[in-house]
């Protein structure tokens, strides 16, 4: 795989769950503001799954990163197999 594909691929996942995360606690401060309690109880539920999924998802690139940072650039797909005569 190409080397700049994988970056592309990671940070494109990671700005975009972040923009997520952002979203969802942008909403749930905004619902403090709220007057209808039931309204109020639809955005925070629904802010608080918004917050859980995407840090969940921001999470994979970090670790993908972190991964090959730690381990030099290499992972096991990346070195060729050694072939036996």
């Amino acid at each position: 795989m190409n080397p700049l594909f994988w970056w592309t691929k990671q940070l494109v996942i990671l700005f975009v769950s972040g923009y997520f995360l952002y979203r969802g606690v942008r909403v749930m401060i905004g619902c403090y503001g709220l007057d209808d309690p039931f309204s109020f109880i639809m955005y925070f539920f629904s802010s608080s799954m918004l917050i859980l999924v995407s840090a969940s998802i921001m999470l994979y690139p970090l670790f993908r990163i972190y991964g090959r940072l730690a381990d030099g650039g290499r992972n096991a797909r990346s070195t060729p197999k050694k072939e036996d005569p």
